[in-house]
């Protein structure tokens, strides 16, 4: 994989800390038994057998970052609400610091609550504000952010389009990482694709790309990808960029060098949260300063382990580095 060993990458990984910036939230999951139809509209009744509560958005990756060994600081804006308390106590019992959490009374805490049947997935209901952060908000998220930085080597932008993350932060978050030379890893969304200047590795999936870049062209037509990744490094002068192309693997454009690299055959149960893991690890690779094509390799392994899973879960990295082992990602 590099000049160093397997053992020696995922060694060192856990003496990383990433600061991760972004747009946290509830993944909240009601699971039951669908048996009838309720007499008062065509709809499923659902028989509650069990509630679960876990971090997601921004707060997944940060359980990412945990799992692969590595210490997570998480910055962001919650309401002041009770909401608030359930997500500071997720926190809490993973061992994860709330240092870098703001309350404000002008928000409310973001939760996203499924209701299943065994793998079928029912309904979802949102609880959202998506408004761009106020300036007073923005100070105080800035504050956080120039506290924690020193003690990272990896800042991770998690966007989800929830407004956590304005122009300001994302400016502002860059311009101090390049002052202490730590590297910027970003997994972006619509509203701020193009405001993510002189970030280190831009990791969109293939419909972000496009939808980002107006363009369109096919997923298997790879001489059209590599143009529109040339456009989007020489755009946001970028170090790398990482595409995510689902079945097709991921694409890695680096200085002097790139790589398609095909998925693993796998049982797709769920691909939820894969995007969260590939970032995470690819974060942490680069915080490594592993070569690109290692990068994208462990990243790209990691992201389609999640998807054999039903619902957001963190990678499990002895199955990680097994599975690295095995396709002599070392060589």
């Amino acid at each position: 994989m590099s000049k160093h060993s397997l053992e020696d990458i995922f060694e060192g990984f856990n003496h990383l800390t990433a600061l991760i910036v972004g747009d946290v939230m509830v993944d909240a999951y009601i699971w039951g038994k669908v048996e009838r139809i309720s007499p008062e509209a065509p709809v499923p009744v659902v028989q509650v057998t069990h509630r679960e509560r876990r971090m997601g958005g921004a707060a997944n990756v940060a359980l990412n970052v945990l799992a692969m060994g590595a210490t997570p600081l998480l910055c962001s804006v919650v309401g002041n609400d009770a909401d608030a308390l359930i997500f500071e106590e997720l926190l809490h019992k993973r061992g994860i610091s709330d240092e870098g959490l703001v309350k404000s009374p002008h928000r409310i805490t973001t939760i996203k609550e499924r209701v299943l049947s065994g793998s079928q997935h029912i309904l979802r209901v949102d609880s959202e504000h998506d408004k761009n952060l106020l300036a007073e908000e923005e100070d105080l998220l800035l504050e956080r952010i120039e506290k924690l930085l020193p003690r990272c080597q990896v800042v991770i932008f998690e966007d989800y389009d929830k407004g956590a993350l304005t122009p300001r932060i994302i400016s502002e978050t860059i311009r101090l990482a390049r002052s202490q030379d730590i590297p910027t890893v970003v997994d972006p969304k619509k509203r701020n694709f193009f405001a993510y200047q002189q970030a280190t590795l831009f990791k969109p999936n293939l419909k972000e790309l496009r939808e980002g870049l107006k363009t369109d062209f096919d997923k298997d037509d790879q001489t059209a990808l590599q143009a529109a990744v040339h456009e989007l490094k020489e755009r946001l002068e970028l170090e790398y960029a990482l595409i995510t192309l689902s079945e097709r693997g991921v694409y890695i454009d680096a200085p002097e060098e790139h790589y398609l690299l095909p998925a693993h055959v796998r049982t797709i149960s769920d691909v939820s949260g894969a995007g969260d893991t590939v970032v995470s690890i690819a974060a942490l690779a680069l915080a490594l300063q592993l070569p690109p094509r290692s990068i994208a390799a462990l990243a790209n392994l990691g992201g389609g382990l999640v998807c054999e899973h039903v619902g957001v879960v963190p990678i499990d990295k002895a199955r990680l580095y097994e599975e690295a082992k095995q396709n002599l990602l070392h060589a």
